[in-house]
């Protein structure tokens, strides 16, 4: 049996031992807190339709609008584009996605018009965060040519 003095020295030895491998594990201990992950990266912006700037519209408002992909929605960023616009959208070899989105920036426009297969005119409101617009699936179809886009800060559409 081990008298007192034996046992504290033992119990000294130990807590020195468990407090030496406490703090050799303490240089990457950081790395497992719950607010030190790293954010995910953002989407990666993809060229999957042809986007041409129609002749009414200045020739940058086709490489102000990013896509992205949003599972299987394509989204056009159109929060950089002016007050005033309109460009052609066709598709590549790969088709047209099975959806598409837009994300707009109110105040920045007050009106999107898509003309596919059918006319859809989206009321944009005069201010707020960025908002996400979906066109309906039936807007055009596989075989539609082109889908034109054509916005304005102006909300008097002929309807």
């Amino acid at each position: 049996m081990l008298n007192t003095a034996a046992r504290a020295r033992l119990c000294k030895g130990l807590l020195a031992l468990l407090a030496g491998a406490g703090l050799a594990g303490c240089s990457h201990w950081p790395v497992h807190w719950p607010w030190h992950h790293h954010s995910p990266p953002g989407p990666q912006p993809v060229s999957e339709l042809s986007i041409q700037a129609t002749a009414d519209n200045s020739p940058g408002a086709s490489g102000a609008i990013q896509q992205f992909w949003d599972r299987n929605t394509l989204l056009l960023d159109l929060t950089a584009v002016g007050s005033e616009g309109a460009v052609t959208l066709a598709p590549t070899s790969h088709g047209w996605p099975v959806r598409l989105e837009f994300r707009v920036q109110p105040g920045r426009m007050a009106r999107l018009e898509v003309q596919g297969r059918e006319r859809v005119v989206f009321e944009v409101p005069a201010q707020g965060k960025p908002l996400l617009l979906q066109l309906a699936t039936g807007a055009y179809v596989p075989d539609t040519p082109q889908i034109t886009l054509r916005w304005s800060a102006a909300d008097d559409s002929a309807r």
